[in-house]
């Protein structure tokens, strides 16, 4: 499982297999999500790159944790 400290030295853009290890999710299965739009991602020529923000938010890992609004 990844730390709090492995999450943050992610880069801003994740492969698709560093987004599959954030999620527990396998590697097909997570093709598979990007071709579907379950997990939005951005195509830069033939490479898949997905926001980590956007994973963050998809793992329940987004800033609102931070006591944003207190």
């Amino acid at each position: 499982m990844l730390t709090e400290r492995d999450l943050a030295s992610l880069p801003a853009f994740l492969t698709v297999e560093e987004a599959a290890r954030v999620l527990r999710l396998k590697r097909t299965t997570a093709y598979e999500y990007v071709r579907q739009g379950i997990i939005p991602s951005v195509r830069l020529g033939s490479f898949i790159r997905i926001p980590k923000a956007k994973i963050l938010e998809m793992a329940g890992l987004g800033r609102e944790e931070n006591g944003a609004g207190e």
